[in-house]
């Protein structure tokens, strides 16, 4: 493994790694992870096209096969930029807090588009034409998680009307299946707010295993193929807490 580049922005302790191996593959691989050794986005340096990680390979599934036409898009989080390198010809708008990790993504990643809006992603998604955006990514991590704000119930009422009828958002966390209070509360809290919500995690090890789990939300019938999901199966997840901005709480 060999260190490229490692820095220290207001928000992260950021670097980029080369290695041999990664997940147990033999290749040539490029990373970004924070302090918290959390891969936030991987390169094959052999075939730059290709989509290493699972969690952005089953949202693009869940994006294409719930709209193949769609067009715009506004994520939060940028990593270095799989899911929107990957749709050269749609419109994405990105919202990332870290101006160093654009530029890494830049620098280390060759991410090519100047999309992405350095600030609250919560703000910058406010801003927004309404009723205009097919799908609403959120992808945000800091070292201590997802930004609470980004999940509440005022946040999703605000992320529906931004997107149009048919529009869905896509929700990539960390936590455990089960017993997880904070998942089981971004669960409950996007079922107050849509009349659809699946969740989704990687099989195997033990429940209280940290993983990825995506959530999906819309007021509409959402489809998936268990074969095109990386991997990713279909969970039920707890009730929990109905999470709100903390002037209403």
């Amino acid at each position: 493994m060999h260190l490229l580049a490692k820095e220290t922005s207001m928000f992260n302790e950021i670097s980029v790694y080369e290695t041999t191996q990664l997940y147990g593959k033999i290749g040539k691989y490029r990373y970004l992870q924070f302090s918290d050794h959390a891969i936030q986005g991987a390169m094959d340096m052999k075939k730059p096209s290709r989509i290493l990680l699972e969690y952005p390979r089953a949202i693009i599934h869940l994006m294409e096969i719930n709209n193949n036409s769609f067009n715009k898009v506004f994520m939060i989080g940028h990593g270095i930029g799989t899911i929107a390198g990957n749709y050269p010809e749609k419109l994405f708008t990105i919202a990332e807090m870290d101006n160093q990790v654009v530029e890494l993504s830049k620098r280390y990643f060759g991410y090519p588009y100047d999309n992405v809006i350095i600030g609250d992603g919560r703000h910058t998604l406010s801003i927004q034409p309404a009723n205009a955006l097919d799908y609403v990514v959120l992808d945000a991590f800091t070292p201590k998680g997802t930004p609470i704000h980004l999940v509440t119930k005022d946040f999703f009422i605000m992320v529906m009307s931004k997107l149009t009828s048919q529009g869905m958002v896509i929700l990539n966390l960390t936590g455990t299946i089960k017993n997880d209070r904070l998942i089981n509360a971004v669960h409950t809290t996007l079922k107050e707010t849509v009349s659809v919500v699946l969740a989704f995690a990687l099989p195997g090890g033990d429940e209280t295993d940290v993983r990825n789990i995506i959530l999906i939300g819309s007021n509409r019938t959402v489809e998936f193929r268990q074969y095109d999901m990386a991997g990713f199966q279909e969970i039920e997840l707890g009730e929990g807490h109905v999470i709100w901005d903390r002037v209403n709480t």
